[in-house]
């Protein structure tokens, strides 16, 4: 188990749902505060920004290497830059961003992409930190983040195990106590058939860490397929509107789902239980209307037990119908009226 200021996230407590409002605001500071009271409106536990400019997560530069892939769903041929520039969220809105999420009862946190956003965000006292999965190969960035003594979560989108188990000893060797990582498929949107959730005990038993899903694929299934999986947290973008643009948005959630999956998400960790088997408390009237044998006609002492005098019906209290073969033909030892149940001693 983790804390995340003053929520417990582990095996015993109902998934952890944090809202991604990345660049879904549009490059509007109202629309940022409107994420804010969306995501609090739907019962979301937590709001998260990423930290970052345009030149501390790159350069402003041309060239094959610098360009998203033709190709892309998205982004398609887009210039890296162009893309940042679009997407960050500028520095002097995290703090009234953040103090509406306090206002709103969120836990309010951020991706740093470089040791300056980790410095901001310790001015305004993040409670936790999310690595990306770009990220998880920048050690020094995640013993950064770890030295401040916060929770860490980290996210493993396009990583190897060697890969995940380096950066979660780097965090681990730099004063990381409370660990979360998350399982991820780093394409935008991502396909559910690449999601491997069945790789998410292994995530636990390598890193020994809490573990969730940072998500991007369509709709619900994935994240509550994942909670039967052990997963804990559960990551997902959220806008306000999918036609009305922002740079995640074709693969955010809307309001009105994201507060389906907060439900959907406790309702699944709920059902999955004890592993035992056998009648649940709330069966037990129902016990009372299992199948059993029952005198069914009005019968004389030495009568004999057909099938048209004893059946196997609802309720419960007679002998079982397995018994059905061994009673026909004996005869009854005395007097019995219908809706007597059968016992040994009556024939």
């Amino acid at each position: 188990m983790i804390m995340i200021a003053d929520r417990a996230i582990g095996a015993g407590h109902p998934p952890f749902v944090i809202a991604e409002m990345s660049g879904n605001h549009d490059g509007r500071l109202q629309r940022a505060l409107a994420i804010v009271d969306a995501a609090a409106d739907a019962g979301a536990h937590a709001i998260k920004l990423q930290t970052y400019r345009p030149d501390t997560i790159t350069v402003n530069a041309d060239g094959p290497a610098f360009r998203l892939g033709d190709g892309h769903e998205l982004w398609g041929g887009e210039r890296l830059y162009d893309l940042y520039e679009r997407a960050h969220t500028p520095w002097e809105w995290h703090e009234p961003i953040f103090a509406r999420a306090r206002q709103r009862g969120l836990v309010a946190f951020s991706s740093p992409f470089d040791p300056t956003a980790v410095e901001l965000l310790e001015k305004l006292d993040v409670p936790a930190y999310k690595i990306a999965s770009s990220e998880i190969v920048d050690l020094p960035l995640i013993r950064v983040a770890a030295a401040t003594g916060k929770p860490l979560i980290l996210s493993t989108g396009m990583a190897s195990a060697g890969e995940i188990d380096a950066a979660v000893r780097a965090a681990r060797e730099a004063g990381c106590a409370q660990l979360a990582v998350l399982a991820c498929t780093a394409s935008y949107p991502a396909s559910p058939a690449e999601s491997n959730l069945r790789a998410l005990p292994l995530l636990a038993g390598l890193t020994g860490a809490v573990v969730g899903l940072s998500d991007h694929t369509p709709g619900l299934g994935a994240a509550l397929a994942a909670v039967a999986l052990g997963a804990c947290l559960i990551e997902k973008h959220v806008t306000l509107d999918r036609r009305g643009g922002g740079v995640d948005a074709a693969f955010s959630l809307e309001p009105a789902e994201l507060a389906a999956l907060v439900v959907e998400s406790g309702r699944a960790w709920e059902a999955l239980g004890r592993p035992e088997l056998g009648p649940r408390p709330s069966e037990r009237e129902g016990l009372r209307f299992r199948r059993s044998l029952y005198v069914v006609k009005d019968v004389r002492a030495g009568e004999r037990v057909t099938d048209r005098n004893v059946r196997s019906i609802r309720p419960a209290g007679g002998l079982p119908p397995v018994a059905l073969a061994e009673v026909m033909g004996r005869r009854f030892t005395r007097d019995v009226p219908l809706g007597t149940p059968l016992s040994w001693d009556l024939v």
